[in-house]
């Protein structure tokens, strides 16, 4: 147990280390971060405010549950036990649909308790409250089992914690709000590059292409009659095509998202994991273990090969689900990416000349010193894992 006057207030107003640590959530809340970054600060600085065993953000969907559920508290082992993302019912919901805050001795005796599955912790006062955007509730927080000595039957949350966690609320709608703003301004730059790069791609390597073209013509309708000019047309065939590549190369590496370069790979590829899981129909999910900077070649090279990995998925698995996670292996890390969709047979592929960028991604692994390994079976799923040394 702890003492009730810490960590945060002494006769029912913050003390200076809780205006201190009511500062640095705030601080954290306000930067850049992604939405998921942003639940997590939230979480985690609500329970650390109050003094919370437990404390949960519930961000809702549209058709009855969460588009997101963020938790402190709760192991992951813990989390995985307890099973799918919770249904808008019961208490959760009562903060999705009321504007008051909800502050209950025991939330297993409250009427619209539901009862919970069985690896979820117990939980015993509760103190919820909704986050509102103007009069749209977007979030509700949720903490449990106030760590302080209480009377059985009695709240261990106060009217001080509830009046503490409403500020928190409120910046929490700011920092939420923005984070989505930041999100889909980020999205509309990624666009905005494809389509400029699109356009340059056009304009340089079509113009070879044509050149190509005329030239080859030229060729063929000269080889019986000169030969000596078809042959110098040919070299300039072979000059215009190594040109065209050059163009296509240089288009690569112009591809280098910004965000790799101010963000490092692991965010980068949640951010991209979580614009295709709103995209499409499969969900799409995204786990990092352990993984810090690496060089930029190696974070470049991760990044095409989960972005060519997961387009096959999405576009050709038919999958329900498309799992990617990055973890660290001695000083370099492995990335893998699983879908639960149709397979294929990689012999036969390779036979009929088709090779879903195989061979790019195999190009791409080798380039950095790493190597890529394909697990694919008809009806079985497909795995693709990359290894890539540090630096």
């Amino acid at each position: 147990m702890t003492d009730p006057t810490s960590p945060a207030r002494t006769g029912g107003r913050p003390s200076g280390a809780g205006l201190l640590a009511v500062s640095s959530a705030l601080l954290a809340m306000s930067r850049p971060l992604e939405v998921r970054d942003v639940l997590k600060t939230i979480v985690a600085s609500a329970r650390e405010l109050l003094d919370a065993e437990y404390a949960a953000l519930g961000v809702p969907d549209d058709h009855g549950g969460f588009a997101q559920f963020v938790v402190d508290g709760v192991s992951d082992a813990q989390w995985k036990a307890i099973g799918p993302l919770p249904r808008q019912h019961g208490i959760l919901a009562a903060m999705l649909h009321d504007d008051h805050p909800q502050r209950l001795a025991d939330v297993r005796e409250d009427p619209r308790f539901g009862g919970w599955p069985a690896a979820h912790p117990e939980m015993s006062d509760f103190l919820g409250l909704p986050i509102r955007d103007g009069d749209r509730t977007i979030g509700a927080l949720y903490l449990a089992n106030k760590r302080c000595p209480k009377p059985e039957g009695s709240c261990g949350f106060t009217e001080a914690d509830e009046e503490l966690l409403s500020i928190l609320a409120q910046h929490a709608a700011i920092a939420l709000t923005n984070a989505r703003l930041y999100e889909r301004s980020r999205e509309l730059t990624i666009a905005e590059e494809r389509s400029r790069l699109a356009h340059e791609l056009h304009d340089a390597v079509s113009q070879k292409l044509f050149s190509l073209r005329l030239t080859a013509q030229a060729a063929t309708a000269l080889v019986d009659r000169d030969p000596h000019r078809a042959k110098e047309e040919l070299h300039q065939v072979a000059a215009l095509a190594a040109e065209a590549a050059e163009e296509l190369r240089a288009a690569v590496v112009e591809l280098r998202p910004a965000a790799l370069d101010e963000d490092g790979l692991v965010a980068t590829l949640r951010t991209q994991v979580q614009v295709l899981d709103r995209a499409h129909a499969a969900c799409v999910t995204f786990t990092s273990t352990g993984v810090r900077a690496l060089p930029a070649a190696q974070e470049e090279a991760l990044l095409r090969v989960a972005q060519e990995a997961l387009h096959n998925a999405l576009r050709h698995s038919g999958g329900a689900h498309v799992d990617v996670a990055l973890e660290k292996k001695g000083s370099g890390a492995v990335l893998t990416v699983r879908d639960d969709g149709s397979g294929f047979d990689p012999d036969a592929t390779r036979e009929a000349g088709r090779h879903l960028g195989l061979v790019s991604m195999r190009d791409r692994a080798g380039g950095v010193g790493g190597r890529l390994t394909v697990h694919a079976e008809p009806g079985r799923g497909t795995t693709i894992e990359m290894e890539v040394p540090g630096g």
